[in-house]
Order: C-alpha cells, then sequence, then structure tokens
C-alpha cells in the first residue's frame, strides 16, 4: 500500500484546516444569531405583558397574569418560561425601552446583569463597554461588583457627574479617563496574612495578565517588565510598562509595598521624562506613569507633583475583592478630599 507523499499530506492538513475553520466560523454565526433571535424575542415578550398591564411598569394586575401566562407557556415550551423568567422579560423592555439599542453581541445572561444596576449612568457605561471590549459574562459580573464605574469617577483634582459616560476618543489625551483609584487585584491570590514583595505583586501580575489588562481597562497592551535603561553609567528598571493604542501613549506602571513617598513620584517622574525624550514614536501622546502603592498620603502627591501635572498618577491598590461597602466608603472618602482640596 502506497504511503501518502509530504506534499499530499500536506495538502490535506491545510484542506482540513480551510473546512475546519469554516465550521468554527459557521457556528460562530449560528450562535450569534440564536442569541440575538433570543434577545430580541424575550424583549418583544417583555413588551407585550407591560402592553397588557395597560403600560402601568408597577400594575397590580401584573402578577396574576404572568402567573397564568407561565403555567401555559412552560407546559408548552419547557423550562425558560417560569414566572421569575417572565418578570426579567418584563423588567428587560422596561431598562431598556429602545429596541435598536440593544446590542447582538450581549447575551441575555449580560443584560439579566444590566438590569440589576439602577444607576442609568453606570448601566450604559458597563454596556458599552461589555459591547466594545467582548466582555464576557464572569468579566462583566467582576466589573460590576468590583465598582469599576464608579471608580473611574475619580480622577486627580476633578469630580466627574455621574451622568457623563467615559468614552475614550482615539488619539486624545485625557489620562484621567483611565485612572482609578483604588485598583482591585484580588486575582493575583496572594493570601492573608499579606506577605509579599514588589517583585511578589510583579510575578503576579506577569502570571494573570489578562487579568490585569481588564483591571486596567480599555485600550492596554504589554510592553515589557523590568524595563531598563542606562545612563550615566547607573541602570533604572520600570517594572510593568504598557501601551494604550487608544490614547496612543505608554503607560509606566510602578509598585510599591509600602506608604508611598515623594521619591517614589520623583523616581516616577524621572521614568516619564526619560520616555518621553528618548522612547517617544512620531505620533504618540505623552506618556504617564501610574505608582501603584499599598498605601497613600494625598498630601504627599499634591506638594510633589506640580498642580498642572496630567502625567503622574498615584493610585492604591487592594489584594483581596472588598465588600461592597468597603468600595463605597473607599470612593466616598476620595470624593470628600477631592472637594476639599
Amino acid at each position: 500500500m502506497n504511503k501518502p507523499t509530504p506534499s499530499k499530506e500536506l495538502d490535506s492538513r491545510i484542506l482540513y484546516s480551510q473546512i475546519s475553520a469554516l465550521l468554527h466560523q459557521a457556528r460562530a454565526q449560528a450562535l450569534s444569531a440564536v442569541n440575538t433571535a433570543m434577545v430580541h424575542s424575550y424583549w418583544h415578550i417583555g413588551k407585550l405583558i407591560v402592553e397588557a398591564q395597560g403600560g402601568d411598569s408597577k400594575a397590580k394586575y401584573g402578577e396574576s397574569l404572568i402567573n397564568n401566562i407561565a403555567d401555559k407557556l412552560k407546559d408548552e415550551f419547557g423550562k425558560g418560561f417560569e414566572r421569575a423568567n417572565l418578570r426579567n422579560m418584563r423588567q428587560f423592555y422596561l431598562t431598556f425601552p429602545i429596541c435598536q439599542t440593544l446590542s447582538s453581541k450581549l447575551s441575555w445572561s449580560h443584560y439579566q446583569l444590566l438590569m440589576r444596576i439602577e444607576d442609568k449612568a453606570a448601566r450604559q457605561y458597563y454596556k458599552e463597554e461589555a459591547e466594545k471590549c467582548q466582555w464576557s459574562v464572569r468579566q462583566l459580573k467582576r466589573q460590576i461588583t468590583t465598582f469599576h464605574y464608579e471608580r473611574l469617577l475619580i480622577s486627580k483634582g476633578d469630580i466627574r457627574i455621574k451622568n457623563e459616560i467615559y468614552s475614550l476618543i482615539p488619539g486624545k489625551f485625557e489620562p484621567e479617563k483611565i485612572i482609578r483609584d483604588p485598583y482591585v487585584m484580588e486575582f493575583i491570590g496572594i493570601p492573608e496574612p499579606f506577605a509579599f514583595s514588589e517583585s511578589d505583586i510583579e510575578q503576579k501580575l506577569i502570571d494573570n495578565l489578562q487579568k490585569f489588562l481588564l483591571e486596567l481597562g480599555r485600550g492596554f497592551s504589554f510592553v515589557a517588565r523590568q524595563k531598563r535603561f542606562t545612563f550615566d553609567g547607573r541602570h533604572f528598571y520600570i517594572d510593568l510598562v504598557f501601551y494604550n493604542y487608544i490614547m496612543k501613549c505608554f503607560v509606566l506602571v510602578d509598585l510599591k509595598v509600602g506608604e508611598l513617598t515623594h521619591n517614589d513620584l520623583g523616581q516616577m517622574q524621572m521614568y516619564v521624562h526619560y520616555y518621553e525624550r528618548e522612547m517617544m514614536n512620531e505620533g504618540d501622546n505623552p506618556p504617564i506613569g501610574i505608582v501603584l502603592c499599598a498605601d497613600k498620603s494625598n498630601a504627599v502627591v499634591e506638594y510633589t507633583l506640580p498642580q498642572n501635572n496630567n502625567q503622574i498618577f498615584a493610585a492604591k491598590y487592594k489584594l483581596y475583592l472588598p465588600t461592597i461597602e468597603e468600595l463605597r466608603k473607599e470612593i466616598a472618602e476620595s470624593y470628600r478630599t477631592l472637594q476639599q482640596s
């Protein structure tokens, strides 16, 4: 029996690869079509229920109507049409009353999470970011539970109004839109009591780079760790270097295990100045630096950095997932500090 020649084996592998790619593409398109049809169907079901109640979002008649319809639908179509699900569909329509605003990139599970967000501006932000960044349901849940939006509202020297949606304009230098405080890094898995070094945190972040990029926000790509540069015979090392391709600038990150000092900020200023003079490419915006520390004094930051500073930032990090109350307290304290400055 003749063995296939190498050229035929290669042709076979290429053909298989092409067919496999087509099937994966067809499967993805089919799933997307099913998802879109399901989301739109649930929206229309919710609309029908609300209209049957006379359009009153709090109609007393609603509960008995839903109970009656749920029993009949469950008998005909099986699971998925229990009373709780019909209430969700009803709420879906009330929360997103314009069908054209629904995204084909978001699943019913995404929308179930979004419906729980009471603040309209926050809900819109999470919806847009989930769509643009293609967040999974788990990623969206994580961003909501860690107050991703609320932490973005706190920028250096400025209090953003709550109805402002943070949208990065490609190429525009708006560093305050990508800085948050605190950064939540529970995913690195350092157990309590926390005994670690800066190199430990750095290695854990590299090991969980995809999750760290999610926490950093949209537009970040990893460039280097322990980036060395030399002058006057001395070597200097930047812990982590990223590039934000939306803002078109380098982002330098230094990690500190203790309380922030003015020396830490001065060191970051030197790093930023070096990158600005030696590493920027044509069309780049100025680099920004973020000092991530376990604790900081806002007064130290205020009196170390110039008043018109928009390149150096200091932010705290948390190595555990804070409770909702802890995050609310952190955000409230930051607001008070900014109001007093």
